[in-house]
């Protein structure tokens, strides 16, 4: 059966859209591996791994945020300042179990605060999270002096500990990303998130607290920002003050390139933890390469443009069609 070059290019319009980002990263992996041939190699993709597994957690927060119509730039501030008071916690108790609840503790506090902002106080999320930013950065440094804490005792067991032949932090990004697909797959709540973020209005007609729901999808984000934080800290075994600089940058961008839409109402998981993979090993093969970190960020620049031209492109063309 002859298909009609309009059939076709529609078919090829749905099979790009739902598949387009796996073959990207398939492309960058064959791409890595005939550029270096330390790319593929089990230390290496080990050391990727346990990095993206932070990202991967934040860009978890983020999808969850701008699913439901918002965002956050201040998660890695957050990182930061949950981070050091986890360490802290385990260097006062030396509980493991007492400073990752100190970690969730303060992340959650920090980014329900910033939830009740945009919700209750009508802050748009980016002026109420760019406050949070500052703020969170500065108790930082007000608590440490500017101080690093290098000494922090067996707290990096939690990313050398290994389960077979992967790391732990690697196992804990998967069931981060197992909790968030229940809870937007399988729940009334992921349901709100999803029409809040598609159209506040309508969300609201239809009997959704879009305000409970905006502050309950910043209260999610906190807890992943606090399993971030304790991932952070065992990864680079300190706790210190300027850490996770622009990490809320790479989140978002992996979420984007992952298929969440920027405008609201759409995402998936399995595309967020792609893009976060994509992010990962992008960074990884650009340092491999021994491209200058001021142009890493504007090779990650132009990538969340044409994330967003792209995005926002789709968007355009699901409108026409309606």
């Amino acid at each position: 059966m002859e298909i009609s070059k309009a059939g076709l290019k529609k078919r090829l319009d749905i099979v790009s859209r739902k598949y387009g980002i796996y073959l990207v990263f398939f492309c960058l992996i064959i791409i890595g591996a005939v550029t270096n041939p330390y790319f593929l190699t089990v230390k290496n993709v080990t050391n990727v791994f346990r990095q993206i597994a932070v990202t991967g957690v934040l860009a978890l927060a983020e999808m969850v945020l701008i699913i439901a119509g918002q965002i956050d730039l201040s998660l890695g501030s957050v990182i930061a300042l949950s981070g050091m008071m986890s360490v802290s916690a385990y260097l006062s108790t030396g509980s493991l179990l007492a400073a990752i609840g100190v970690s969730l503790l303060i992340s959650v506090l920090c980014l329900t605060f910033s939830g009740f902002m945009v919700a209750k106080v009508k802050l748009p999320a980016f002026i109420a999270t760019m406050a949070m930013d500052y703020i969170a950065r500065g108790l930082c440094y007000i608590y440490t002096g500017g101080q690093a804490t290098y000494e922090i005792g067996n707290y990096s067991v939690i990313s050398t500990t290994y389960l077979g032949a992967v790391p732990l932090p690697v196992y804990i990004f998967f069931g981060m990303a197992v909790v968030c697909w229940v809870i937007m797959n399988r729940t009334t709540l992921g349901r709100d998130i999803f029409a809040t973020g598609g159209n506040q209005a309508a969300a609201n007609a239809s009997g959704i607290h879009v305000d409970r729901t905006i502050i309950k999808a910043f209260i999610i984000a906190g807890a992943l920002t606090g399993v971030a934080a304790v991932l952070q800290i065992a990864r680079v075994n300190s706790a210190i003050p300027d850490t996770a600089t622009n990490y809320h940058g790479d989140a978002i961008a992996a979420a984007i390139i992952g298929g969440t839409s920027f405008t609201g109402g759409i995402g998936t998981v399995m595309g967020c933890m792609v893009g976060a993979a994509i992010m990962g090993f992008l960074t990884n093969l650009l340092n491999l390469t021994g491209l200058d970190s001021y142009v890493q960020m504007v090779t990650k620049g132009m990538i969340i443009l044409v994330a967003l031209t792209i995005d926002l492109s789709g968007k355009n063309k699901r409108i026409k069609r309606k």
